[in-house]
């Protein structure tokens, strides 16, 4: 497939770029490096160098500033970091069964956008997300499971396409839904690093602000799974 030059066009093909520079970075540290205390409710977060903290001081990444303001609202939780800057939906497939340690109760999974950016097949990334769904979901963990848009300049075909990804799969998976990622934060000098491509730890802390309801969602399947 012929490369092409990915040139941001509108506030979310523009905010995609936050994702651009994904590829070859370091992995994030191990997502099971910490037990959990007694008691904890356990999220996995996995995705890409959005979910793993590229660029970021050390405490100020997304799984970090979501459990802290989870904590802050008395939530008894622990955030695990499973992401891996680089992936797509099927890198990510691929190291699922490591990611997602036997004290998980809950997933969010944040994926996608590389495979836009790269021009995959949209069916090719919806199988892949699909198939991590359905193996999250077979573990009896709850997913919350937040979208990405593709660049327009892609083709409105592709955009289409890659854009009802996200729906889709929370309908037929019945999964709670956080349409963009990247809300709030993108786009805004004041909120992004100084490559322009990923959130600083402010730009973080909206995210996590913008996000949190979902994630109290989130909670709340896990519980009515263990009451249940």
């Amino acid at each position: 497939m012929m490369k092409r030059r990915i040139v941001p066009s509108g506030r979310l093909v523009a905010a995609l770029t936050a994702v651009a520079a994904l590829a070859g970075l370091s992995l994030a540290a191990a997502p099971f490096a910490a037990q959990a205390e007694q008691g904890e409710t356990v999220i996995v977060a996995l995705g890409d160098s959005l979910t793993a903290g590229y660029g970021l001081p050390n405490g100020q990444s997304f799984p970090v500033q979501l459990e802290d303001a989870l904590r802050k609202r008395g939530h008894n939780v622990r955030v695990l970091n499973a992401g891996v800057s680089g992936d797509t939906a099927a890198a990510a497939l691929r190291r699922l069964d490591w990611a997602l340690p036997d004290e998980a109760d809950a997933v969010i999974v944040e994926l996608g956008g590389n495979d836009a950016l790269q021009g995959l097949p949209p069916e090719a990334t919806e199988a892949a997300l699909s198939t991590i769904v359905e193996k999250v979901q077979a573990k009896g963990l709850p997913v919350l499971l937040a979208g990405m848009e593709a660049p327009r300049n892609l083709g409105k075909d592709y955009v289409t396409a890659f854009s009802a990804i996200y729906p889709e799969l929370a309908a037929r998976y019945k999964l709670i839904l956080y349409p963009f990622f990247l809300e709030g934060a993108a786009l805004n000098a004041e909120l992004m690093q100084t490559d322009g491509i990923h959130p600083n730890d402010k730009g973080v802390a909206v995210i996590v602000q913008n996000i949190l309801p979902k994630v109290e969602a989130l909670l709340a399947a896990s519980k009515s799974n263990e009451d249940g």
